[in-house]
């Protein structure tokens, strides 16, 4: 039996107990993500809410993670804690989940679409890039990871379950 680490809105979880799973539920227009680091056989993840913290005026308290341009740092700084810190980045792997287009019929707001464009930009920066990524559409997601394999599962009401 493994132990759920539930990772709510601009929260984030590491592990590299493989008795672990982190989930994130009901992204919407949030993004999820994921980084893998076979080297130390650790996993985490962020759930990102907006694309710029600049509309908190600084004010982000205990939520780095609501924001991409402060989940991110924040999500390498844990994983460097448990030893996923390589220069650059190296063998960091990463992939992305969620940006979806919801309650926004018109697309006026267009939040899923620049979450992806903020979170791709800001790994770019970083020298990283997703390897996989299940983005956009119209349906909400949840996303769970297994520490022991690294196996990322995605389900969605009235879908199949399936992985990236």
């Amino acid at each position: 039996m493994s132990n759920l680490n539930i990772v709510g809105v601009g929260g984030y979880a590491v592990s590299n107990n493989p008795a672990e799973t982190i989930k994130t539920f009901a992204l919407g227009s949030c993004v999820a993500v994921i980084m893998l680091h076979p080297p130390t056989r650790s996993v985490g993840m962020v759930h990102v809410a907006l694309p710029d913290s600049a509309v908190a005026r600084g004010n982000i308290g205990d939520r780095p993670g609501y924001f991409a341009d402060t989940g991110i740092p924040a999500l390498l700084k844990e994983m460097a804690k448990v030893g996923a810190n390589s220069p650059g980045n190296k063998g960091m792997v990463v992939k992305l989940a969620g940006g979806a287009k919801v309650l926004d019929p018109n697309n006026v707001f267009n939040v899923g679409k620049r979450n992806i464009l903020a979170i791709k930009k800001i790994l770019w920066s970083l020298g990283m890039g997703a390897v996989a990524e299940d983005l956009g559409e119209n349906f909400s997601r949840t996303v769970s990871i297994s520490v022991a394999t690294g196996q990322i599962t995605i389900s969605s009401p009235g879908k199949k379950d399936w992985q990236i």
